[in-house]
Formats: C-alpha cells, structure tokens, sequence
C-alpha cells in the first residue's frame, strides 16, 4: 500500500501547484483519509513533530514533492484547527478537494 501511495503522489508530482488541490476521486480520497488521520493526531494532542513523522510512515510521500506539501497542508489544517471548529478544517480539506 505504501509503494501504490508514494506511486500515486509521484504521478501528480509533475503538476505540483503552490497550495496543491486533489485533482483526481482517487486524490481527493487519499486527502481526505490523510485527513482523518492527522485530525486525530491533532485531537489526541501528539506533537507536531510525532505526527509529522507518524504521517511520513504511513503515507511514504517522500519522493514526492506534491505528496509533500499535500501532507503538510492537511497537518497544517488539522494542527489549526485543534484549538479552532470542527467546521474549520471540513472548509480546508474541501479546499484540498
């Protein structure tokens, strides 16, 4: 799963933007379950550090700058929102979207 992930990434690589935006169903699903788990990393208060190391493991974005900044901006909108509303992060990841 991870190589079907960073494979993934690596596809839409050639087409990062400055704020990336999901570009497929299948993007926007993996955004969307990236979500999911940054969310709760966030609500179960792990530092940002761990998370962002905890989501490298699972989503092996590293040979993709997209898949990158991708992850950054969905850790970014989770870690925001811990002190901010639930309605706040549903608005950014559906930007990711």
């Amino acid at each position: 799963m991870k190589s079907l992930l960073a494979a993934l990434f690596a596809a839409f690589d050639a087409s990062a933007l400055a704020a990336p935006k999901a570009e497929s169903a299948m993007e926007c699903g993996i955004a969307a379950d990236m979500a999911i788990v940054a969310r709760s990393l966030a609500q179960e208060e792990i530092q940002r550090p761990q998370a962002n190391a905890i989501m490298a493991r699972i989503y092996d974005v590293s040979e993709s700058a997209r898949g990158k900044e991708l992850m950054k901006d969905i850790l970014d909108a989770a870690y925001r929102s811990e002190n901010g509303s639930s309605q706040k992060f549903a608005e950014d990841l559906f930007a990711t979207c």
